[in-house]
């Protein structure tokens, strides 16, 4: 909004030719979002425990977790707003990038609401049953999925891989159920990680960054052609959108951090996790996110391990899973756990960025 203001004046006053620049947009899309966060996070965090919206714990989960029963959820509301107004004030608004990223924020976030409310209301643990809410994440990515197909018809079906300058493979019309399982898979993935205090948000922290510098560099031919990526046009509008979600994430951890009096629920874990592979699918790093969001991904995996070796052997690969909970079966304290994944989660930060230039 403000770049379709202020532009058309820059004839009459130079000084407003700064909106044209996506690094100035981004960087106060981040510190807008921010302050969304910390103005409207008190408020929200009240307005939960006033109706009672607070988390039903399982039994069968970690026993220390049993203290954290009742302390509200759904908070990811905070930063689907905080994103969402920033995203409307500071993107470009022209950019089709720009309104398919907020479909997919809101709708990601519509389906976590539904599985959050269910959770709240009905006092259980379950929510929305699985086969609607998986059902909802295929017709919500498929859209998204399709008009990326369509839209971006020339080089959408391309693969690229880390360390190959060039596409690897054209997927054609495989590219839309690959597309389908990434955005579904990263959805579902933050929502696994989604189990610590601040675990979840800082990762998506250090991603959002991440995957903001990569639109960066993808969406201007001279630094694509310098680091031989695919450059796409007008990706790097999508540094704005990355940039409100850490801003956002920052201003949400403020309340998440140990001992969280707020939790981000499926509202925010499963809308931030498909955003993140939406940005991965317009960016052309369909491949590289598995490196960039690496902790999301060990996280799934270590569920599917577990499920798998238990229907087939009778056996159980974890202690407990997500991968968190083994470690806090295991008797390691809850920040500690937290720290060390974020710790992790920036080395798969910076060896992701390191690929850019080993081509």
């Amino acid at each position: 909004m403000f770049r379709e203001i202020f532009l058309p004046l820059v004839d009459k006053f130079t000084f407003f030719n700064i909106f044209e620049y996506i690094t100035f947009r981004a960087a106060y899309a981040a510190v807008t979002a921010l302050l969304i966060s910390f103005i409207f996070g008190p408020k929200l965090i009240k307005a939960l425990k006033k109706r009672k919206a607070g988390q039903e714990i399982r039994n069968d989960g970690p026993q220390t977790h049993l203290a954290k029963s009742g302390t509200p959820t759904m908070g990811g509301i905070l930063i689907l707003f905080a994103v969402v107004i920033t995203v409307l004030l500071w993107q470009d608004l022209g950019n089709y990038h720009t309104w398919l990223t907020l479909f997919s924020l809101i709708g990601f976030g519509a389906i976590g609401f539904v599985d959050d409310y269910l959770k709240v209301f009905r006092k259980s643990s379950a929510g929305l049953q699985a086969r609607f809410k998986f059902s909802a994440q295929i017709v919500v990515s498929l859209i998204i999925v399709l008009i990326i197909y369509f839209k971006d018809a020339e080089y959408a079906t391309l693969l690229y891989l880390p360390f190959f300058k060039y596409p690897v493979l054209d997927l054609s019309v495989m590219y839309i159920p690959f597309a389908l399982i990434l955005l579904v898979g990263f959805s579902n993935a933050v929502n696994l990680t989604d189990g610590l205090d601040g675990l979840a948000t800082g990762l998506v922290i250090l991603v959002g960054l991440t995957m903001g510098l990569i639109a960066y560099v993808t969406g201007r031919v001279d630094y694509s052609e310098y680091l031989l990526i695919p450059y796409v046009r007008d990706s790097g509008e999508l540094m704005t959108l990355s940039f409100a979600i850490v801003g956002a994430s920052i201003g949400f951890l403020w309340y998440n951090s140990h001992p969280a009096e707020v939790f981000m629920g499926d509202t925010g874990s499963l809308s931030l996790g498909g955003t993140i592979g939406v940005i991965a699918l317009l960016t052309k790093k369909e491949i590289l996110v598995v490196i960039i969001g690496g902790v999301f991904v060990i996280e799934a995996v270590s569920v599917i391990i577990q499920v798998v070796s238990f229907k087939l052997t009778g056996k159980r690969v974890f202690k407990m899973a997500p991968l968190h909970h083994h470690f806090e079966l295991k008797g390691w304290a809850e920040s500690k756990i937290v720290i060390r994944f974020w710790i992790i989660g920036g080395l798969f930060a910076i060896l992701s960025l390191s690929t850019l230039k080993i081509q």
